[in-house]
Formats: structure tokens, sequence, C-alpha cells
């Protein structure tokens, strides 16, 4: 190799480090996400890895990032603040509903002692499963299904991470939560989309809203709209 290429490689790798603190700088703490343990698992994985080449210069950017076939990785600080919320353990087993390119199980699987990633796409299922294997990121593994019937198999689970906005919340999904366990996402209530917690205890299912979000519509969790006369 030659060393001009080395010399822009170490440039282009500083210049992403740099990107990377300044999400968390401006993006994250700003706005709350303040847990040490978390700002680490978010340090740690390199977000332009998980986005098309084109679109690597702005893979920090305050959005949501196109990754093909009309997904999207999660804006930042969104994400972030839901995992906050979440409060996920060193040992606890996480489903991550839509993990599109694997960049939300990657993170994580920083957080949780194991991460079962669903996706419904073949091409982001095949570019997870490898962008994950070379991240070595060991404690998560891709399942393909449609992600509004999770993956109760393999539950039940602490926490369960909704990768998009949802209309609705199937039972048969909350029921794959562990008593005490917690679901985050972002819930289209009244046409607006609203970040929200839902805890199970025994049966029962409370929900809290969080904070305002405007992130994209994961497949397989819209309602259809009937007709009015």
């Amino acid at each position: 190799m030659e060393i001009s290429d080395v010399s822009e490689r170490i440039s282009i790798v500083k210049q992403t480090n740099a990107a990377r603190e300044h999400m968390i700088d401006c993006q994250l703490r700003p706005n709350e996400v303040n847990d040490e343990r978390l700002i680490s698992a978010v340090r740690a994985v390199a977000r332009e890895h998980f986005v098309p080449k084109t679109l690597r210069s702005v893979a920090y950017a305050d959005e949501d990032i196109s990754v093909g076939g009309g997904r999207y990785l999660m804006e930042p600080m969104v994400f972030a603040r839901l995992m906050d919320f979440a409060k996920i353990q060193e040992g606890d087993l996480v489903l991550d509903i839509g993990c599109a390119t694997g960049y939300s199980s990657a993170v994580l699987a920083g957080l949780a002692g194991a991460v079962v990633a669903l996706e419904c796409d073949d091409a982001l299922y095949e570019a997870a499963e490898k962008k994950l294997t070379d991240e070595g990121v060991m404690n998560a593994a891709v399942v393909k299904g449609d992600l509004d019937k999770g993956v109760a198999k393999q539950g039940p689970y602490d926490v369960i991470f909704c990768q998009g906005a949802v209309d609705d919340l199937p039972k048969a999904l909350l029921k794959q939560l562990k008593d005490g366990g917690r679901l985050v996402c972002v819930k289209k209530i009244g046409g607006v989309g609203r970040a929200l917690l839902v805890t199970r205890s025994d049966d029962d299912f409370q929900e809290k809203i969080l904070f305002d979000a405007n992130v994209a519509d994961l497949p397989g969790f819209q309602v259809e709209k009937g007709f009015t006369f």
C-alpha cells in the first residue's frame, strides 16, 4: 500500500472519530443522554460502516439515514434517548426489531448480554449479518422474519426495541416481554410520533409517553384506514 493511501485512511478515521464525538457532544448530551455506559456503547460503533458509502460523510447527521429499500437508520438522538429510557442491563436479552444493516444491534450488543436482531428485508438481513461479523459483534444473532411477529422462540425478552415508527403494537409481540420487561418505540398517536415506553407487570402493560419524535415507519405495523361516509 502506498504511503499516501495510508495517510488518507488515517485522515478519514480521524475525521469520522471527530464526527462521532461531535454527535455525542452536540446531539446526545444536550438531550439528557449522559449515561456513560450508554455513551461508551455508542462511541464504540462506527456508524459510517453501516450506511451506503455515498452517505458516509453524513453518517452522524441529526437525521434518519437511508440504507435502501425504503428503510432508515434512526436519528442518533432519538435512538440514544430510547436506549436510555429502556435501561438496558449487562445481562439483558434484547429483541431489536427492524435492525436494518445492524447498526442498532451493534450498539445494543455493547449494553446487553445478547441481542436478537430481527429483519424482514432480504438484502438488509444479509448486510446485517455481514457487518456485525465484520465488526466483531459476537453477542448478536440476525433472524429473518416478519417484524410485527417478533421472535417468540428466542424470548421472553428483557427489552424489545422497535427501530422505527409504528401505528400499533400487536399483543403477540408485547407478550414476548418478560415480567418487568420494557418495550421502546415511536408510536403514532393522533398523527404525531411519540416516543413510548411500555412496561410489563404480569399481564398488564403500562404505557408512558416520553417525548415527541419523528422517525421513518417500520413495515408491518401500519393499521389500515377504514372508509368513512
